[in-house]
């Protein structure tokens, strides 16, 4: 397995992985809430959902890679394509309502987030593209 796959199916585990302990974290301790007041956390509890979805994404995606079966493509794709909108609303909330200028650990950590997915996500988008014709080529050990 080369480097580039290791560190395609390695980033899709660890956002599956921290959106899970994001949500377990907000909903039981709230460390990761960068607000109280009612309009954050209406905009914030529209997410898990959609976060779920692209988690369920991340996951198909690692596994579908690591097996080398062409389904890990296509779940890779919308995983990182998930993460790129979510992280735009989320970085677009976070503009409008002044958070960015919160200086908080939560807000770090908001901010830590959005350049991640920001960054990590297109960086994948473009690697599964190159590298489509390996990641759709069917493995010899089915």
């Amino acid at each position: 397995m080369n480097t580039g796959l290791r560190v395609a199916i390695s980033y899709l585990v660890v956002t599956a992985v921290g959106t899970l302990l994001y949500w377990l974290d907000f909903f039981t301790t709230s460390r990761v809430r960068v607000r109280a007041d009612p309009v954050y956390l209406a905009f914030e509890r529209a997410f898990p959902l959609a976060d779920a979805w692209m988690a369920a994404c991340a996951l198909a995606g690692a596994i579908g890679l690591a097996r080398r079966r062409p389904w890990g493509l296509l779940f890779g794709l919308l995983a990182a394509s998930s993460q790129v909108f979510l992280a735009l609303m989320d970085v677009l909330f976070n503009l409008n309502e002044g958070n960015y200028s919160i200086a908080s650990g939560a807000m770090t950590f908001e901010l830590l987030i959005n350049v991640v997915l920001l960054v990590g996500a297109p960086w994948l988008i473009i690697w599964l593209w190159w590298n489509r014709t390996a990641c759709l080529a069917a493995d010899v050990d089915r």
